[in-house]
């Protein structure tokens, strides 16, 4: 059974800093697409950052700010996020493709209605 568990959500000020934390249990890490999409209130699930075998991506509102990695001995995924604004506040989610070596990145990050599992989310508040 595969679990996905997300932490590290916390108020913080414009300006700051937060890590976001995914462990994931129940498949063989690296072999599995994944990423961190966010939903802020009366606004769509959006992709925001996500990684593989290829690489990171980055979606255009997070480049240059927020950063991707994962340590595969640990079965863990992170999201390194600095220079927040209050744009950044929402529900993050991390995210894993269902199949080993599946879609590719940015099918991935841009469809977050497909298939996969979610964790149950972590909150980022920014405030002014």
């Amino acid at each position: 059974q595969v679990q996905v568990a997300e932490s590290g959500g916390d108020l913080v000020q414009t300006g700051g800093s937060l890590n976001l934390s995914c462990t994931v249990s129940g498949l063989i890490f690296n072999t599995y697409t994944m990423g961190w999409f966010r939903q802020a209130p009366g606004k769509e699930r959006e992709g925001i950052s996500c990684i593989n075998w290829s690489g990171p991506y980055y979606a255009d509102s997070v480049e240059g700010r927020f950063t991707i990695s994962r340590d595969n001995a640990k079965n863990t995924l992170y999201l390194q996020m600095n220079t927040l604004t209050p744009d950044d506040t929402a529900t993050y989610y991390c995210a894993v493709d269902r199949q080993s070596y599946g879609v590719g990145i940015e099918a991935f990050c841009h469809n977050p209605s497909s298939s996969r599992y979610w964790g149950q989310g972590t909150q980022v508040t920014v405030s002014l």
